[in-house]
């Protein structure tokens, strides 16, 4: 599947329309098969017959008033389902941070609940228009309205689940679990067991290729553009990666010499759109996490101990790291470099981690000591001298701030000892 087609997925996911419209034409169809049955005594099955009627037996008077009741019911429900969403989404993004709310809308559980209520009302209205009474010619689809009233029992029970799934949703630890599990399946994409080529050190430079929209790098098929550079025997150089976003107009790639359809090879293989997506960006899932910490470092909000969770889970996806490699850029065809592009690297992916929350956490002795206490577990794992010197650096930013911040005597010395601590694990390693 290319990259592009994965990306054209990813979007379809953010359209929370798209669910609850399938779930609606679903029993839409569902009820022209139940009024099909009804009709056409398939096997010589009469549903009408008191022998073999085992769901509705009343009239078409009552049947009116009965899918009347479902209908109008399951239509007011959705209503206040949308409500209660709307309200949940209100209050993630006053806490959590707006770029939160596509985790909401993505929830396919929210998404089919919405159906479920839509679509039993759509059920009720096909089936109710074929009800006809005595001054009619008579008809009750006795197996479609017992569909429906399967349909509403089925809501019933879907509305007291509703409620407790978005109660438990809009929780910050499920939200930090949530979204930490997207960062550790990132991870085990954008990772390896074996490390990858070196990146070329005298990187040619050509005819330049750029942008003619502008946009967020979304995703990049390499397998296409390198199975594209090798078959021409040149080499192309990227300059973006997914994630970053390019003016129109700016030069995205070079090529070691000028070819004929360059640009549309190069533009096809990279997919712009108007917001970020995480399907290619391991550091989309460190911003979520990081912008959580930072609001909870506000003064409006001043949530130390969820700020120190989610230094906790960017500790774990450091450890999950720790035995893997991160890729270099370099896609290789037969031994050459066909492609070289930009990607997230240890030193990167710490910075996004730590940077923005030290910065904001000048003071909180909680969050600094948790912090120095998440990098000496991830040191006494790690056992790669560069990224044991990366992790180093940061102790080290971490401890000067609390040294610049931190005014009472006792709250820097026990600051102190967990630098300490973390030396000590960091020689041993």
């Amino acid at each position: 599947m290319s990259a592009r087609v994965k990306a054209w997925l990813e979007i379809l996911g953010d359209m929370f329309w798209l669910r609850p419209a399938l779930v609606v034409l679903g029993c839409i169809l569902v009820a022209q098969f139940g009024v099909w049955l009804e009709t056409a005594h398939v096997a010589g099955f009469d549903p009408s017959s008191p022998d073999t009627n085992w769901g509705y037996s009343g009239g078409a008077e009552g049947a009116r008033a009965l899918l009347s009741a479902i209908a109008s019911s399951n239509i007011g429900v959705a209503g206040t389902t949308f409500s209660i969403t709307i309200a949940a989404l209100t209050l993630a993004s006053g806490q959590m941070g707006p770029r939160l709310l596509r985790n909401f809308i993505r929830d396919g559980r929210n998404q089919t609940v919405l159906g479920i209520f839509l679509g039993t009302f759509a059920y009720a209205l096909m089936v109710l228009r074929t009800v006809r009474t005595v001054e009619e010619d008579p008809f009750v689809p006795h197996i479609a309205i017992t569909g429906a009233l399967v349909l509403a029992l089925v809501a019933v029970g879907t509305l007291v689940w509703f409620v407790h799934h978005i109660a438990t949703s809009i929780n910050i630890e499920t939200v930090v679990d949530a979204v930490q599990q997207d960062l550790c399946r990132a991870i085990a994409t954008h990772s390896c067991d074996e490390p990858g080529a070196a990146r070329p050190g005298d990187a040619p430079i050509g005819r330049a290729v750029s942008a003619t929209g502008g946009g967020y790098v979304q995703a990049l098929d390499e397998d296409a553009l390198a199975d594209w550079a090798q078959e021409h025997g040149v080499t192309v150089i990227l300059r973006v990666r997914p994630g970053d976003y390019v003016p129109s107009g700016f030069p995205i790639a070079f090529l070691s010499s000028e070819i004929e359809g360059a640009k549309a090879a190069v533009l096809d293989a990279v997919t712009l759109g108007r917001r970020p997506a995480a399907l290619q960006d391991p550091e989309y899932s460190v911003r979520q996490l990081v912008e959580i910490a930072v609001r909870a470092l506000s003064p409006g909000i001043n949530d130390p101990f969820t700020a120190g969770s989610v230094v906790d889970h960017l500790g774990d996806a450091l450890c999950r790291i720790a035995p893997r490699h991160l890729p270099t850029g370099v896609v290789l065809r037969e031994g050459r470099a066909v492609l070289v592009h930009p990607v997230t690297d240890y030193d990167g992916l710490c910075d996004a981690m730590f940077h923005m929350i030290r910065q904001n956490a000048a003071g909180s002795v909680h969050v600094l000591g948790r912090m120095l206490d998440v990098l000496a577990r991830v040191a006494e794992v790690e056992r790669r001298p560069d990224r044991a010197a990366e992790l180093s650096r940061h102790a080290d930013l971490v401890v000067a701030a609390a040294r610049r911040d931190v005014a009472d005597p006792s709250d820097l010395a026990d600051l102190e000892d967990r630098y300490r601590r973390f030396r000590d694990v960091a020689s041993d390693g």
